[in-house]
């Protein structure tokens, strides 16, 4: 399940955009750390075409993918050292797989605080370079010393040194210029900005039209480091807590498309190169969640590590191959059905089934 990590000064809207994407269940409040122990929620990720195909199947059981969301309260400056949350906010956010900036670019008398969201990236990302120089500082001396016993810590060790040395320009990891060799070896530090990064540029109501426009400045600082969705984040919230119907309709009333959630969990996917298959019938449709350039047998190991022990091939076919054909059975009896064995590559969409022998 991925794991994503709101980020943010007080009243940026974070705990607007747990509503609307978990459907409710934070405090979202005009004043600073409304929200002191970090809210936890979990959504299904939208699929159209798991819907279609559990239809197809007359499925008993449809079993979306799913994420999972915290809101942690606001960050302000000074945070590393203990300002406001401090600590106490750092360690919320050290294992979510991705972070994602509330940057405010909305005007509101009662709400302190800037709206210039370039404001507000300086002050998030000045304080999680500042988190991760301590880190760093905390472990490197003794990495250093261990890695003259042990020369498997070699290469750790000098990058720990070469993050050390960007973080003190008040560069981000993510924004470095280090290679993805060197990123991998700074895993198991869980330093803050060596994390992917969705920044959400939450514009008022009265700049729904321009939204782009709001978020350009944000768009140009970050060169293409990170993902930025443009949205109104209270408007999204307060659909989300409509019927689906309704939703629907206010969200196509607005111009907001097809909401916060498909929109947020569709940039963090492609920000962690992540892709889906699914698997249907019946007892089940399923989504399943993998890691873009996945052979089949990786892919059978999501469903269960059995399937991956035993692999011997899979039958492949496009989903919506599938729904065209009407039935796996019809699909087989005309031929349609792909046999692919240990060295494919699964793509987005594909539905497989999975042979195997333990």
């Amino acid at each position: 399940m991925e794991r994503f990590g709101f980020v943010g000064l007080p009243n940026a809207g974070k705990s607007s955009l747990f509503n609307a994407l978990a459907g409710g269940g934070a405090l979202a409040a005009p004043f600073p750390f409304a929200t002191k122990d970090p809210n936890v929620g979990r959504a299904k990720v939208p699929d159209p075409r798991l819907d279609a195909l559990a239809v197809m199947s007359r499925s008993k059981n449809v079993v979306h993918a799913a994420c999972e969301f915290m809101d942690i309260g606001g960050l302000v400056e000074g945070a590393s050292r203990g300002e406001g949350l401090g600590n106490r906010f750092l360690a919320g956010i050290r294992e979510v797989d991705t972070i994602v900036y509330v940057l405010r670019a909305f005007e509101d008398d009662d709400v302190t605080g800037p709206s210039d969201p370039l404001e507000h990236l300086a002050v998030v990302e000045t304080e999680l370079c500042l988190a991760d120089l301590a880190t760093i500082d905390a472990q490197l001396p003794r990495k250093d010393k261990q890695s003259r016993l042990d020369k498997s810590l070699v290469a750790e060790v000098a990058a720990l040194g070469a993050a050390r040395a960007v973080l003190d320009q008040g560069t981000p990891l993510y924004r470095s210029k280090l290679g993805a060799e060197m990123r991998e070896l700074l895993k198991p530090a869980f330093l803050l900005t060596n994390k992917p990064v969705l920044a959400v540029v939450n514009v008022g109501e009265d700049d729904l039209e321009r939204a782009d426009e709001k978020a350009k400045p944000v768009v140009d600082h970050l060169e293409g480091f990170a993902e930025v969705l443009p949205m109104c984040v209270q408007l999204e919230a307060e659909a989300a807590q409509l019927a689906e119907d309704e939703r629907g309709e206010m969200l196509d009333a607005l111009g907001l498309g097809e909401g916060a959630l498909p929109r947020v969990v569709h940039a963090a996917y492609h920000l962690l190169g992540r892709r889906t298959f699914l698997t249907t019938g019946d007892k089940e449709s399923r989504a399943w969640t993998f890691r873009a350039g996945a052979k089949a047998p990786e892919c059978a190991g999501v469903i269960h590590s059995d399937l991956q022990r035993g692999f011997i091939r899979a039958e492949v076919i496009r989903w919506d191959e599938l729904l065209q054909l009407g039935s796996w059975a019809k699909a087989r009896e005309v031929g349609r059905l792909r046999v692919e064995g240990k060295d494919y590559e699964v793509v987005d969409g594909d539905v497989l089934e999975i042979r195997f022998s333990v």
